[in-house]
């Protein structure tokens, strides 16, 4: 990056290239993966999906660019903020959230059309309140006490408010979070009881569900895991859809806009986009996507071991473990490994919400990671 850009574009410059990269390889899926869309409810206009996921990419560079200009320091402050926020908001969505693709996970805005993923913002806030809790808490980071419950029940409180509507992210901000709780060095013993306890609560939940007669999304999740082990149903004619558009791919794919499984496939611009874009591009274009992916994770790895304090360290990697496991989800999903989940693949999805909170996440791993190269600055100039 050339010392104009690094002026105005702080941070890992890897970072920004794999954002813009996956933004380009966006554009080109969704506006291939929404043709069937805008026959169906554009009358043909081909351009309209496409322009509209151009402004939320473009909202997203925008909020990249704000949140990364913002010091590392005050996400700890701004993180207390958005948990508070998010647990009156999830509770609302609960109760009175719109119900879209038969799941109460959204918001709509008073007056407006315009509708939100309120699961979005707990991820960002759960995460980054982690952050802050197992950094200030080191000192006593092996107590009960003074260390695993404070960490313990926000995760406990925001993951239970996700979960009646929306599991997969539940599980996997749990899972998320009980990385960081690891590499934060709470006692073993006292995650292993809480991974036990949630496996405990997921059974007597689903005993009680099934035993009620309980129809709500505890239906459906039953049904797309027994269609994923029986290979029947809803959920496997979406996996078969997937496998045929990944069959045909082969090696180097069909070439852009030339799949034909976007035409069978539900939600082929969203949750199935993995499949599209191995149709088109083949076994090259889908090991491309995933070393992407890998790279974000391995510059978050490269920014912790920048980092001096132990805030910083544990913010840019939550985030980059957050982006990169809904992405090997979502992938795992397409491959036919998981059950359908109904998870956005970040950046290259079509979506709103999606697309600005995990620009907000990147932007955060950008802030840290230009904190620690103009501490470095410092200490060169101090030395020299």
């Amino acid at each position: 990056m050339s010392e104009t850009l690094r002026k105005y574009f702080k941070g890992d410059s890897i970072v920004w290239a794999v954002l813009i990269v996956l933004s380009l390889l966006s554009l080109l899926a969704v506006y291939s993966s929404t043709f069937t869309l805008a026959y169906q409810y554009r009358s043909g206009n081909i351009g309209y999906y496409l322009i509209k996921h151009i402004i939320f990419i473009l909202f997203g560079f925008v909020i990249v660019y704000l949140t990364h200009l913002v010091p590392y320091r005050y996400y700890s402050r701004i993180s207390q903020l958005l948990v508070i926020v998010s647990v009156p908001l999830l509770i609302i969505t609960m109760f009175f959230g719109t119900n879209i693709n038969e799941a109460t996970r959204w918001l709509t805005l008073p007056g407006t059309s315009i509708t939100f993923q309120t699961s979005d913002l707990a991820k960002l806030a759960l995460i980054m309140y982690l952050a802050r809790l197992l950094s200030l808490k080191q000192d006593r980071i092996r107590s009960y006490r003074e260390a695993f419950l404070p960490v313990a029940i926000p995760v406990i409180l925001i993951c239970a408010l996700i979960l009646p509507s929306n599991l997969s992210t539940a599980l996997l901000l749990f899972m998320v979070s009980v990385v960081l709780m690891y590499i934060g060095r709470i006692r073993f013993t006292y995650i292993s009881a809480l991974v036990a306890g949630l496996a405990i609560i997921l059974v007597l939940f689903g005993t009680i569900a099934i035993k009620s007669d309980w129809e709500g999304r505890w239906e459906t999740w039953s049904n797309r895991i027994i269609s994923h082990v029986e290979q029947n149903g809803e959920g496997n004619y979406q996996a078969e859809q997937s496998k045929i558009a990944i069959a045909t791919g082969g090696l180097l794919g069909k070439g852009p806009g030339n799949s034909m499984q976007r035409n069978f496939l539900p939600q082929p611009y969203s949750d199935f986009i993995f499949s599209i874009i191995i149709e088109e591009y083949g076994l090259i274009g889908a090991l491309f996507v995933i070393l992407l992916y890998m790279i974000l994770l391995f510059r978050a790895g490269v920014i912790v071991r920048k980092s001096t304090r132990t805030f910083p360290a544990f913010l840019a990697f939550g985030l980059a473990l957050m982006l990169v496991m809904q992405a090997m989800l979502n992938m795992s999903v397409a491959v036919g490994i998981l059950p359908v989940t109904g998870q956005p693949l970040p950046m290259l999805s079509m979506g709103g919400t999606s697309i600005l909170f995990t620009s907000a996440a990147i932007g955060i791993m950008l802030s840290v990671s230009n904190g620690m190269n103009q501490k470095k600055k410092i200490v060169l100039e101090t030395t020299s």
